[in-house]
């Protein structure tokens, strides 16, 4: 009984890690740091501030604060290396990333003590999970490179991307983000946080010492000034960044209708939801590293606990008992699970919100733990009895308090799940793997996670939905928001026939016309809200017939009516979107000579042109009904035991403003991989020849498409995208009607930051397959979800 009750009462020894080394290097640097701008270290225009030891408050270093005229600079520096650095190829590009993969190996320990001693983490986490990761993207991405001509024909690299990292895993957003970005043929400027700069100056200096040509990656330091100068930078193609939610917001509506690329990946509140058969046990360790893995600073962290009513009172129970054991401390010491909060101005933030919940009545449990008497630390904390809306189960905490609620059934552990603005990631624990499939797909996020949670390889991507951002890094899913398609050098002022015509319309009093189409909304003809119309006029000037104007109120029904049908549309197979897409195809084929002959007219087209239009509009429709079952996912080769599904899954509600040509071929080259995809869709046709679309919905009402598939709302380009644009219930908005809209499209798309695929339209040869249709509009209609299914005993 002796030997039993010394073995419980034991303790951890210290195990402490020597700093000594990183030191060694802050000294070799004069512990002053500025950016490095094509190759070279540069002091900067700005005024320095310093970065501090979170466990302890001692100052590490002083970093230089960018200013526009250093952002300028690393631009143009990153402008010059970019054409040489894409000639190169992927073979070249491959075996610098691989250099740098061997490189952050060799330097593992370094670039370990540096990251936790600049950022608090635990050492133990920095060392077996931050750098290793680290050099998997980097050589993943070095075999990306190698394939990326054979993979990906017909792209570019977008050029010269600007990128923000957080503060939370600096070295490794660096990875997540530099590597695919290099590997495509970029060039890049990265800003680290102003907390945390030291590891990118590390990877940087190594970079350089590993033969990257100069001007390839900069780095330019400093707050959040620094960053809005590179978001704002007119030579930057791409915006990455990662962050809060509300800075992502603002980065949209900067860059909006300014041609940049953009991805983002923002805050979340991911549900960790247990289910009564699940191994408590076992999910009690997985909420361990859920929420008290880098002190909760982590962006997925399983911070919403949603336990079965059933089981709840056992596993609060294992939980506190589990928290008790938690050690908290230096993180320097290897034996310590739970290191510093970055700053003061975060661990107040995180202790004002607990103390809210504490006066609204909440039980909140802070662990029995042993707290160290200087630094930023804050205790192990559950928070049980908050309301599904209190902004304890809404808001980001971004620490280590776990919020815990129950549920009953699996449809309202499903509800619970997605009561959140956010979608980043989920982690669902059950021993019923039927009951695990059936729910990953219904919870909206960009990552589940079955009997585990935070699990990361650089083969599956991460990103997510709603205010959790969109794009995704990591995989060739990330790759590919690096690239840009070629789009072939035709179209222009043939697609332009009907261009001068747009706009000079009179009103339905002007001119008396016998025909007057509806609009098309939840699969019925509707009149406008407005109660206006506006004629269309033919070739040579004469009325041809009228159209509905529709407004606000027109595509609040559609959206509406979309949302009901989105639902069940996104839950038939595929086969069944197939035959129904086959079946357009073949009742728009009856009247192809119909359709032909109205376009004809109303163009100024031939009737040969006219029915070319109408053929190729089928064989779109053709195209699209085969995509419908063949646009599978796939499984990654991540190194675990188990297996990753990465599933194509439909946005929802996707709003599309059509080209103003082709009337006919571009509303359909717009609608068909939206429902193929197994979304719901409001149209905005053509805005001079709107007519032709809604001919279509003949076809559409005599082809069993369900009601509220695709909704079309005739009117006023301008005013209708910015109605859909910054509806909260549409999922995302393609916008091929002039470029003008690109701009406020974008930017009221900020709302609930739902993501855009902004063109001309009217610059694109729709007639051409190569333009028109393929693979890269089935990806826009679509995310790609990562189902992480660990598996043995």
């Amino acid at each position: 009984m002796d030997v039993r009750r010394k073995f419980e009462a034991m303790e951890f020894g210290p195990a402490p890690e020597s700093a000594r080394p990183a030191l060694d290097w802050l000294d070799g640097h004069g512990r002053e740091f500025g950016h490095i701008i094509g190759g070279i270290a540069h002091a900067g225009n700005g005024p320095a501030f310093p970065t501090a030891n979170p466990a302890t408050g001692e100052q590490l270093a002083s970093i230089a604060q960018g200013t526009p005229d250093d952002v300028d600079r690393a631009v143009a520096a990153a402008r010059e290396a970019q054409p040489e650095w894409e000639r190169a190829g992927g073979a070249a590009r491959a075996r610098h990333l691989y250099a740098l993969s061997r490189a952050v190996q060799r330097n593992s320990r370094l670039f370990a003590v540096l990251e936790t001693l600049d950022n608090g983490k635990p050492v133990r986490e920095s060392r077996d999970i931050d750098i290793p990761l680290v050099a998997r993207h980097l050589l993943f991405h070095a075999g990306a490179a190698k394939l990326i001509e054979s993979e990906f024909p017909g792209h570019d690299a977008v050029g010269v991307c600007g990128q923000i990292i957080p503060w939370n895993f600096p070295l490794l957003m660096l990875a997540w983000k530099v590597a695919p970005a290099l590997a495509a043929g970029n060039t890049v400027v990265l800003k680290p946080a102003e907390y945390t700069s030291l590891t990118a100056l590390l990877f940087a200096e190594i970079a350089e010492e590993a033969g990257l040509p100069p001007g390839v990656l900069n780095i330019v330091t400093g707050d959040g000034r620094t960053g809005e100068a590179l978001v704002n930078h007119a030579g930057v193609d791409k915006i990455a960044f990662t962050g809060s939610t509300a800075v992502g917001r603002r980065i949209r509506e900067a860059t909006a209708g300014s041609g940049k690329a953009l991805t983002l990946e923002l805050g979340g509140k991911s549900p960790f939801v247990v289910f009564e058969d699940a191994d408590l046990d076992s999910a009690v360790e997985g909420l361990v590293d859920a929420i008290w893995f880098n002190q909760g600073q982590v962006c997925c962290a399983g911070s919403r606990l949603l336990v079965q009513e059933s089981v709840a009172a056992r596993f609060h129970e294992k939980t506190r008992r589990r928290m008790d054991k938690l050690r908290v401390g230096d993180p320097l010491d290897k034996s310590i699970d739970v290191g510093a909060i970055v700053d003061p101005v975060q661990l107040d933030a995180i202790a004002c919100m607990v103390d809210s919940g504490v006066q609204a009545g909440n039980e909140v449990y802070r662990a029995s733990v042993r707290m160290p008497e200087t630094g930023c630390f804050y205790p192990p904390t559950l928070v049980t009895g908050a309301s599904p809306s209190s902004p304890l189960m809404q808001d980001e905490i971004f620490g280590p308090v776990l919020v815990g609620s129950t549920f009953r059934t699996p449809a309202e552990a499903i509800e619970l799940a997605n009561n959140t603005r956010y979608g980043l990631a989920a982690s669902v624990w059950t021993e019923n793997i039927n009951l695990a499939l059936d729910i990953a797909p219904k919870i909206v996020c960009g990552v589940v996670w079955v009997n585990a949670t935070n699990l990361f390889d650089a083969a599956a991507g991460f990103g997510g939905r709603r205010e959790s951002g969109f794009g995704r890094e990591g995989g060739w899913e990330g790759l590919r928001h690096y690239l840009k398609r070629k789009h072939p050098a035709k179209g222009g002022s043939a697609n332009r026939r009907a261009a001068e015509r747009r706009k000079a319309r009179p009103t339905s009093s002007a001119i008396a016309v016998d025909r007057t189409a509806k609009l098309y909304i939840g699969g019925k003809q509707v009149r406008p809200d407005s109660g206006y119309a506006t004629t269309e006029l033919g070739a040579g000037g004469e009325a041809v017939g009228q159209a509905a104007r529709g407004n606000r109120k027109d595509i609040r029904n559609a959206v509406e009516a979309a949302q009901a049908a989105a639902g069940r549309w996104r839950a038939s197979t595929g086969h069944l979107r197939s035959q129904i897409i086959y079946f357009i195809a073949e009742n728009l084929s009856i009247r192809a000579a119909e359709f032909g002959a109205g376009i004809a007219e109303r163009t100024g087209c031939s009737e040969a042109e006219g029915r070319a239009e109408v053929d190729a509009a089928v064989d779109r429709l053709f195209t699209y009904g085969a995509w419908a079952d063949k646009f599978d996912g796939s499984v990654h080769g991540v190194p675990i035991r188990g297996v990753v599904l990465a599933m194509n899954e439909p946005l929802g509600v996707i709003g599309a403003i059509c080209p103003e040509t082709r009337p006919l071929l571009g509303a359909v080259s717009l609608m068909a991989p939206i429902i193929a995809a197994g979304n719901a869709c409001v149209l905005v046709p053509s805005e001079s020849s709107p007519l032709s679309a809604t001919d279509f919905y003949q076809v559409l009402e005599t082809s069993d498409l369900p009601p509220g598939v695709v909704n079309i709302v005739t009117g006023p380009h301008e005013e209708l995208a910015g109605t859909l644009a910054g509806h909260d219930d549409v999922d995302a908005l393609w916008s091929f009607g002039s470029a003008a809209l690109r701009g406020p499209v974008e930017k009221a798309s900020a709302g609930n930051l739902k993501p855009t695929w902004a063109e001309c339209g009217d610059d694109q040869d729709w007639m051409d397959p190569a333009d028109g249709e393929g693979r890269a509009f089935m990806q826009n209609a679509t995310h790609v979800k990562n189902v992480w299914i660990p598996y043995g005993e």
